[in-house]
């Protein structure tokens, strides 16, 4: 008997017990659709939240108080900070190759507006914010230098803000909040950048940074400085000139006291690529738990198909089957059985992945390794599971058989 009438043999048998080979294969249903998934919502992550670095610009360098080896740092308005003004005065003199420069202040803060309020980011910030940040006015103005000379209570806001504060208001333009205590006065309205990380840059008010500094803080310290290189080749010299730079200003003469950590945005993306390889391996490496229990299926129901053929076995073998047929026809068996499965899985994945990117904004998609992966793990999963069922099946002795009730 050669392969092809195995396999029809073996899809009759399938087509016989309709009930029984539907919950065996949905063990590896599961399996195969949870993997394929799983990779997919991972990589989906990974490229969403990569874009969203990538867009606040590849040639950034952002410089953090805390030194490099500190994990406890707190950022942000509470934070005891390393920077000062100084600091950004002097990379702005000091350090060539820049096309700009932003220090900021930033912390949380509630904002109202009427019955409307919400706690967000509120960010002490310089006319350099747009270019250094590659961020988009959508309307209005933006922060002038008249603002930070005169310490003016005025705000730029992301649109989610707008939409909480302002929900029935189409033009928020000279309309007032108030941040705490203090009355703001919104002078423009920010494009749509989304989230990164755990950042939403659509939720954020900006004001000028004295006004942040002195109204609202109350103190004259920086959260961090971000700096725009002109020339992405130069990121790393750049980095080096403001280490430089800024050891000098703080008095360190022993690089490892350094009390501030200099980042480039592709030394970010980088790390921020492995923790996502490493968290979509974990994922995919969980739902593959589930492939394996179901391959623990496919053998019991394959023990209990040579228990219920035992005489067709016998049968068989009387006029003339070898071991090796008796072998292959239920290997073949199973096997079939979880290549069935596997494809039902993949296509049960690919429209799970459509609607996650659909209705949940999570730019998902199947990738042809991890289908091809987890389409071979199923055959190996019914060839080896199977193995046990029909070697049984192949040893048992014609006569015993026959004789079987």
């Amino acid at each position: 008997m050669n392969i092809w009438e195995n396999i029809r043999n073996a899809l009759g048998a399938i087509g016989s017990n309709k009930m029984r080979a539907g919950l065996t294969m949905l063990g590896i249903i599961i399996g195969v659709a949870s993997v394929v998934l799983m990779v997919a919502i991972g990589q989906g992550t990974q490229k969403s939240v990569t874009s969203r670095l990538e867009s606040l610009g590849t040639n950034l360098l952002s410089i953090s108080p805390g030194s490099p080896s500190q994990t406890n740092v707190r950022f942000g308005g509470g934070s005891t900070s390393a920077l000062e003004d100084t600091d950004a005065d002097a990379i702005r003199a000091s350090v060539p190759g820049l096309s700009g420069i932003e220090p900021e202040l930033s912390g949380r803060q509630q904002v109202i507006n009427g019955a409307q309020n919400a706690n967000t980011s509120v960010i002490g910030t310089t006319p350099d914010y747009l270019s250094v940040r590659n961020a988009t006015l959508d309307y209005g103005s933006f922060i002038t230098q008249d603002n930070l000379t005169n310490v003016e209570k005025v705000a730029v806001l992301g649109p989610d803000t707008v939409s909480t504060l302002f929900p029935n208001e189409p033009d928020p333009l000279g309309k007032t909040f108030h941040i705490g205590t203090q009355i703001f006065t919104v002078i423009g309205v920010l494009e749509s950048k989304g989230s990164s990380g755990m950042t939403n840059r659509d939720d954020m008010v900006l004001i000028p940074l004295t006004t942040m500094q002195r109204r609202i803080m109350g103190k004259n310290t920086l959260s961090s400085i971000s700096v725009s290189v002109t020339n992405q080749s130069d990121m790393t010299y750049v980095q080096k000139v403001i280490t430089a730079v800024l050891l000098n200003a703080h008095g360190i003469t022993d690089a490892s006291k350094q009390d501030f950590t200099v980042l480039s945005q592709a030394d970010a993306v980088e790390t921020l690529n492995e923790v996502t390889s490493t968290f979509t391996f974990l994922l995919g490496g969980i739902a593959a738990i589930s492939l394996f229990v179901g391959g623990i299926g496919v053998m019991n129901i394959m023990l209990v198909s040579v228990t219920e053929r035992t005489r067709e076995i016998g049968i068989r073998k009387a006029i003339g089957a070898k071991k090796r047929d008796i072998l292959l026809q239920f290997l073949v068996e199973s096997t079939v059985l979880s290549v069935m499965g596997g494809i039902i899985g993949i296509l049960i994945s690919a429209v799970g992945s459509w609607i996650i990117k659909s209705y949940f904004s999570l730019d998902t998609s199947v990738a042809l390794s991890s289908v091809l992966l987890a389409f071979a793990f199923s055959v190996g999963v019914g060839i080896f599971f199977g193995m046990l069922p029909a070697w049984k099946a192949a040893k048992l002795r014609p006569i015993e058989a026959l004789r079987y009730e």
